[in-house]
């Protein structure tokens, strides 16, 4: 073959390729479609932070559920003043630990005070260890609380670019129980 030959070959494969529309559609889904994957992937970091904080939630209430089950049938409250409740706070750590979450999830702080329930809600006197309880305004005595603060650190699946970024980490919840 000579070269005007090969040359006059490739100039009608460049002519028929540039005036070809058969792969048109094709660029113009992959332009279009890597705009609809962001704010899917968006939408699905956000679904996984919000069913992970659900799964704090639960682990925070699963470990003051432990703490109600360890502490109160025995008559042992206050739960955590003077050791009163033995082995307390590795059971409610081994609690909190058996959610979906694992060992990611931490208590970071545990209290117990004296509280008077109200209508939704509660108000505290105050740590059981410092405070000599009073009435209710109702009369009747206050009750004993655990209170149990959970964190659990969130890594967003897409870190570059979703705006799960931006949300709170760690997620910290907390649950509560009348001991007694």
């Amino acid at each position: 073959m000579t070269n005007a030959r090969i040359h006059s070959r490739l100039r009608l494969a460049c002519h028929a390729y540039v005036k070809s529309r058969t792969g048109a559609a094709a660029a113009e889904f992959a332009l279009v479609l890597t705009l609809l994957i962001v704010p899917l992937m968006n939408a699905f970091d956000i679904g996984v932070y919000v069913y992970q904080r659900m799964q704090l939630d639960n682990a925070a209430q699963v470990a003051v559920q432990t703490a109600w089950a360890q502490c109160a049938p025995s008559g042992d409250v206050p739960a955590t003043v003077n050791n009163n409740c033995a082995g307390l706070a590795a059971a409610m750590t081994t609690a909190l630990r058996t959610t979906p979450l694992g060992s990611g999830v931490t208590i970071t702080s545990t209290t117990e005070s004296y509280c008077c329930p109200g209508a939704g809600t509660i108000s505290c006197q105050g740590p059981v260890a410092t405070t000599t309880p009073t009435n209710c305004s109702s009369g009747q005595p206050p009750g004993d609380y655990i209170f149990i603060n959970a964190s659990y650190t969130y890594s967003p699946i897409y870190a570059g670019l979703s705006v799960a970024s931006l949300l709170t980490t760690p997620i910290t919840r907390t649950a509560w129980m009348r001991l007694s």
